[in-house]
């Protein structure tokens, strides 16, 4: 964070000074929840939660070195106290649901308001430039391609996974300091007027929306509601002549609609080869799908890319990278290196390892919608197609918040397992969306497991792997091949599954991406 003293922060979120604070200490560290992360300086936000108070880690933080802590109360050591805030009408976040009395949404309301004074003074004293993005799918993994491209040009922040909602949007933006040049902003919905929220907290110049999928229909309604909600964004821009850039998806009706709804300047990328600004040929996979292609932006002549990023949707993201890092000023053949060269780094996103035994395990568990479903089940598909004999194994759990269309959308995967020719469903948990997604599976000729936890579920794609494929003697001794994809929401830590496959084996090292750590994306 930029140096700020005490008695500024205290001004800057409307609280109090209290415990001895002295006004003209200077917070010059990182913004930190957890007291064990604290630096010297830095400055603690004690934010009470579901299951831990942080102020009951206020004293262990200013011994770590915390130069003061934002708290809604007194907490026996030097702190800026902020006033409780009131909850607002129709809050459905996890933050609203486990704070009574108002002092959670309290700090974060001064964490915003102290992120809004960094991002501003930052904006109109040292350059630095914002990106916004949006979109039901694709959103953290885009956001890595994003930070890679622009890192080319200087210092680039980006929010560890999806660090994209009222709490992790302003905790990235405190990140920056006078060096950063470039803050890419992940920007979540869980209703109308959430994004313009976070807009407002740090202002991009840029705002991306990759597309409007069918995630979250329980809490939007339809569609059409979902894209009001992510077209906050663009009517967030300063217009054209400010230099407002949209970066919209030629490929998504919903979204290439948005152009009127900003005076930003529009430019638009395809996959598919809509009209566009930005746009792919001559799109191949390798073995585990990988995509090269020929990327064409206006003014330029054409440049090769080849990413190490996993499935045929990264097309798509990259496009839309790419429209960010030429747009601001870096050239096309430096974008296209910077996207060769990008890995994931957001953890349980894509992360594709294969075993030195020829076992492939595609690990995107961090979340799940139909969107992001039917592309993980088109790279298990697609990566098992190229490995005679390979079996194909599916381990899914349920997709959270589709409301009353749940049912349906995983009675329609059942139809994209069929599609790709999945031989094996595991199934984890037992719900009626769930029995929903087996019997389909099972219609179709999929072979169907069903597990009633992570661990069951481990379990028997261990005993699928063991097992003989059909007609083949002397297996042991061959290349395994098969292909695993583990893929759920959030909650169900579906994760571990991926954990339990790799555990104890060496891994082939072209293959083997390094992961850190995410957020759960809207």
């Amino acid at each position: 964070m930029i140096p700020l003293e005490l008695a500024t922060i205290a001004e800057i979120t409307g609280g109090r000074l209290s415990d001895g604070a002295n006004p003209h200490a200077i917070v010059d560290g990182f913004v930190e929840f957890d007291s064990r992360k604290i630096s010297p300086g830095g400055l603690f936000i004690a934010l009470p939660g579901k299951h831990v108070d942080g102020h009951s880690f206020a004293a262990a933080a200013v011994e770590q070195g915390a130069a003061g802590v934002l708290a809604a109360k007194d907490v026996g050591v030097p702190a800026v106290v902020v006033p409780k805030a009131a909850k607002r009408d129709g809050d459905n976040s996890d933050l609203a649901a486990n704070d009574p009395d108002g002092s959670a949404a309290g700090v974060v309301a001064g964490m915003s308001k102290l992120a809004s004074y960094v991002a501003n003074h930052l904006t109109h004293n040292h350059g630095l430039s914002i990106v916004g993005i949006t979109g039901s799918a694709g959103k953290t993994s885009t956001k890595d391609l994003i930070a890679n491209v622009l890192s080319a040009a200087g210092e680039t922040v980006a929010p560890p996974g999806s660090f994209n909602n009222e709490i992790g949007h302003p905790y990235t933006v405190l990140r920056c300091t006078e060096s950063t040049r470039f803050l890419v902003a992940e920007m979540s919905a869980r209703g109308i007027g959430h994004i313009a929220h976070l807009a407002t907290i740090a202002p991009p110049t840029f705002g991306v929306v990759l597309n409007i999928g069918s995630a979250h229909l329980g809490e939007f309604g339809s569609k059409e509601n979902i894209a009001v909600a992510k077209g906050e964004l663009v009517e967030a821009l300063p217009a054209a002549a400010d230099g407002g850039v949209a970066i919209l998806n030629a490929d998504d009706p919903l979204v290439t609609a948005m152009d009127s709804r900003t005076g930003a300047r529009v430019v638009r990328f395809s996959a598919e080869g809509n009209s566009a600004d930005y746009y792919a040929t001559d799109v191949s996979l390798d073995d585990v799908t990988r995509a090269s292609f020929t990327l064409h932006s206006p003014g330029n002549a054409p440049q090769r890319v080849n990413l190490n990023v996993f499935g045929a949707h990264q097309v798509s993201n990259a496009l839309a990278a790419a429209a960010v890092g030429i747009e601001s000023g870096i050239d096309a053949a430096t974008v296209a290196r910077a996207l060769s060269s990008a890995h994931g780094v957001s953890g349980n996103r894509m992360d594709v390892q294969t075993r030195a035994d020829g076992v492939t395990v595609i690990n995107d568990a961090y979340n799940a919608n139909p969107d992001s479903m039917r592309a993980g089940i088109a790279a298990l598909g697609f990566t098992a197609a190229g490995r005679p004999g390979a079996r194909s194994i599916a381990v899914l759990g349920e997709m959270g918040e589709l409301g009353s269309d749940s049912v349906s959308a995983h009675h329609e995967l059942g139809n994209e397992l069929a599609r790709y020719r999945v031989t094996h469903l595991v199934a984890v948990g037992d719900n009626d969306a769930m029995t929903a997604l087996k019997d389909r599976a099972r219609d179709r000729g999929i072979r169907v497991e069903a597990a009633a936890d992570v661990e069951e579920a481990a379990d028997l794609v261990n005993g699928i792997l063991s097992a003989p494929p059909a007609g083949e003697e002397g297996w042991y001794d061959r290349d395994v091949r098969d292909v695993v994809l583990v893929k759920a929401s959030n909650a169900l830590g579906l994760w571990a599954v991926a954990g339990s496959l790799l555990e104890g084996h060496s891994m082939r090292g072209d293959k083997n991406l390094e992961s850190n750590f995410g957020d759960g994306e809207r």
